[in-house]
């Protein structure tokens, strides 16, 4: 199995001279996993969601995802690869509030031709309409403005607007910190399973430790990061 994700060596720091923040010797996460990655306050977890996503690129060592080293890439051609080839579902969801929920799952796939032409195929409104539906949002919705759901239904479109146009790669962020224990769990299986049906990888960074068994496999960072472990001694 092909891996999405391969990190060796990777070095880190916010400055020039600054002490590392990130310091991971190796990661390799392969195709089609389902990856919970334990990240608590302190540990780089925002820091490396910036560097897998090629936000910002690291001091030293190789991050390769899907084959392509993204420190070989301009500011440019990483803001495309990210567009093209990975879905975001953010903490704190940032859907655009003016717009209806179809429009927000839309937004991402008009930032990137290879995964319009992907939902083109099957049509472009009734893919939102299909992953609305298997998220658990009702059709009623589709047309309702952002403002008017509830924190559930908007991390809902959040993941819906991430997996338009089958991004190889998923990244999400704490997307359940906001919700109740059963909410949590039910998003989560429903976000397994189409993440499975439309063959993406997904990394879940959480610092809820009871999310654990809902994944394929299990890493804390604070385990693979040896900067934290610096810090912490």
């Amino acid at each position: 199995m092909a891996a999405i994700v391969e990190m060796r060596g990777v070095q880190f720091s916010w400055s020039y001279k600054g002490s590392d923040v990130l310091a991971i010797d190796e990661l390799t996460v392969q195709q089609g996993e389902r990856l919970f990655l334990k990240g608590p306050s302190g540990s780089g977890k925002s820091t490396l969601l910036n560097l897998l996503s090629g936000v910002i690129v690291p001091r030293s060592g190789s991050i390769a995802v899907l084959g392509q080293e993204l420190s070989a890439l301009s500011g440019a051609r990483r803001d495309r690869f990210r567009a093209d080839h990975v879905g975001y579902i953010f903490q704190l969801f940032n859907l655009v509030p003016y717009l209806t929920v179809i429009d927000n799952v839309l937004l991402s796939h008009r930032f990137s031709r290879r995964r319009r032409e992907r939902v083109e195929q099957k049509g472009a409104r009734a893919e939102a309409e299909r992953l609305i539906g298997h998220l658990g949002l009702g059709s009623e919705l589709a047309y309702r403005k952002a403002t008017e759901l509830s924190v559930g239904q908007q991390q809902r479109v959040a993941a819906a607007r991430a997996l338009i146009g089958s991004p190889e790669l998923v990244i999400a962020d704490e997307p359940t910190s906001a919700l109740d224990a059963d909410t949590r769990q039910a998003f989560i299986q429903l976000l397994n399973a189409e993440c499975q049906a439309c063959g993406s990888t997904l990394i879940f960074v959480s610092h809820d430790s009871s999310l654990e068994p809902l994944f394929d496999r299990r890493l804390s960072l604070s385990d693979i990061n040896r900067a934290a472990a610096v810090r912490e001694n």
